[in-house]
């Protein structure tokens, strides 16, 4: 009778009702359901979830470890969606609260990304070789006048010297460098008339280890005559002929020949008497060819500008203070060669202290640097120093160098020279080694120069034109950022270059 009972529901002869099937199908259905569920519940008595209540007290579903089952359980990611295409305005609308990562909290805190209203840092050695599309060290900062590109500039010194890093600034033309480097324990070495301060710019820096005598002695020479050909190229406006680049090779070897036999350094002085000598430097010559004597009269009166004329008393003696690598911050103060409008001068003692300040520079094992040429627009139209600015700029993954270029406006890049010339072609490739650029406000009149040279869109281009103080567009390789600089109460009385027209 027992087995006859349970097994009725599974035998449906062919003379039943349908009625009746139907039911029979349904309890069939229910006595597996039970089934099931005993066996579960057994499962999970022997093996019990921790923190699963449901599971311990026996009550609500449990489905297995593959998922629920069915077609609209979504296991195994097997959900699919069509695609949506919408337009960049309709995605802002879509996704309000969506903003750009950001480069991490990596370096110099530099204040706020506007529109992720979180911390913006920044670091050029940290972003080196993370950052997708971030080749270079280098910085560029543009922008009008009171807009907060020199506090900018300030700021990044000081909060690099926290993490260790140098900063040289080997032009200071307005003397607003000073009070920052000696308030954080630097140099200021202040040259000009009437001043104590002397540089030699034909000091041999300090060999690096692993390079030995030989090489070393004939690269201080290739600079040496390299920093000769700027000078003298700079007071005749005009390139030299092949006549006066032998002259100040053999007067340069016979100085430096001279001061060996003497125990001392060779200095301008030297060179210039040497070049004053006609017979002296045709018979030191030997067999090159013609009078090198008759052809350097005009390299000889361009270096006595140097020795005997305005800038006597600066390049001319050896050195009143050595190199120090150590300091955190150096700068020269070249503000007193500022007053007479000629940039002549400042682009000459400019010339001859970058050159000296190269023997840390060149120095691999100096650490990581900043090296900042504020107010450069000065300097951009002399070709001279435009080529030792991109040797720097090439090098600067090598020594461990971030140059940051401070100028008014993009355009300051096209008054280097004409279209086509050399001039032009190096001041826009300083453009180009630069892979952070930093844009505060710009006039309207100058926004398509800088949209064409940067590759601005047109939305950053209405950005840049109603930037308030303080915040800039910032092009880091491929991606844009606006953020605010924040000033610590500290900083900005540093940093405040509009102390006199406040003053009653």
């Amino acid at each position: 009778m027992r087995i006859r009972a349970a097994a009725t529901p599974l035998f449906t002869p062919r003379t039943v009702k349908r009625a009746q099937a139907r039911e029979r199908r349904k309890a069939l259905a229910q006595t597996r359901r039970q089934a099931r569920s005993a066996a579960e519940e057994a499962r999970r008595a022997q093996h019990p979830v921790p923190g699963d209540d449901d599971a311990l007290l026996g009550t609500g579903p449990v489905y297995p470890s593959g998922g629920r089952p069915g077609p609209a359980a979504a296991r195994g990611g097997k959900v699919k969606l069509p695609a949506h295409r919408v337009t960049t305005a309709v995605a802002a609308g879509a996704y309000p609260f969506l903003a750009e990562g950001g480069l991490g909290a990596q370096g110099l805190l530099i204040g706020q990304d506007v529109h992720a209203e979180a911390a913006f840092c920044f670091d050029p050695f940290e972003l080196y070789g993370r950052l997708a599309g971030f080749t270079n060290p280098n910085l560029l900062l543009a922008g009008v006048i009171g807009m907060g590109k020199s506090a900018l500039a300030k700021s990044i010194a000081l909060r690099a010297t926290c993490f260790g890093y140098r900063v040289y600034v080997p032009c200071d033309p307005k003397g607003e460098w000073s009070n920052v480097t000696l308030q954080l324990g630097g140099s200021v070495i202040a040259l000009g008339p009437g001043l104590p301060g002397r540089l030699n710019p034909l000091d041999a820096p300090p060999r690096p280890p692993g390079v030995s005598a030989a090489a070393w002695a004939g690269e201080v020479r290739k600079r040496r005559l390299l920093l000769l050909s700027s000078l003298t190229r700079t007071v005749l406006g005009r390139p030299l002929t092949p006549m006066e680049h032998t002259a100040l090779d053999v007067a340069l070897d016979a100085a430096v020949n001279w001061a060996a036999g003497q125990n001392t350094v060779p200095l301008l002085p030297h060179v210039a008497r040497i070049l004053n000598h006609p017979d002296v430097l045709t018979k030191i010559s030997g067999e090159v060819a013609g009078r090198l004597g008759d052809a350097v009269f005009d390299v000889a009166h361009a270096l006595r500008r140097l020795v005997s004329g305005d800038l006597a008393g600066m390049f001319d003696a050896p050195s009143t203070t050595a190199f120090d690598p150590r300091v955190p911050v150096l700068s020269i103060d070249l503000s007193r060669l500022n007053g007479t409008g000629d940039d002549t001068a400042l682009v000459l003692a400019m010339t001859c202290a970058s050159a000296w300040m190269e023997a840390a520079l060149s120095d691999p094992g100096g650490g990581r640097r900043f090296v900042i040429y504020d107010e450069a627009w000065r300097v951009m139209r002399h070709q001279g120093l435009l080529e030792r600015m991109q040797a720097q700029w090439k090098l600067s993954r090598g020594l461990g160098i971030a140059n940051l270029l401070v100028i008014h406006r993009l355009s300051d890049l096209l008054s280097a020279g004409d279209a086509g010339s050399r001039s032009r072609a190096l001041a826009e490739g300083l453009l180009s080694d630069c892979s952070t650029r930093i844009i505060y406000r710009q006039e309207h009149d100058q926004l398509a120069a800088t949209g064409a040279l940067l590759g601005l869109t047109g939305v950053e281009m209405r950005a840049v034109a109603d930037l308030p103080r303080g915040r800039g567009l910032w092009k880091i390789a491929d991606r844009s950022f606006v953020a605010h600089h924040q000033l610590h109460p500290a900083e900005l009385a540093m940093f405040d270059t509009d102390a006199r027209l406040a003053e009653n």
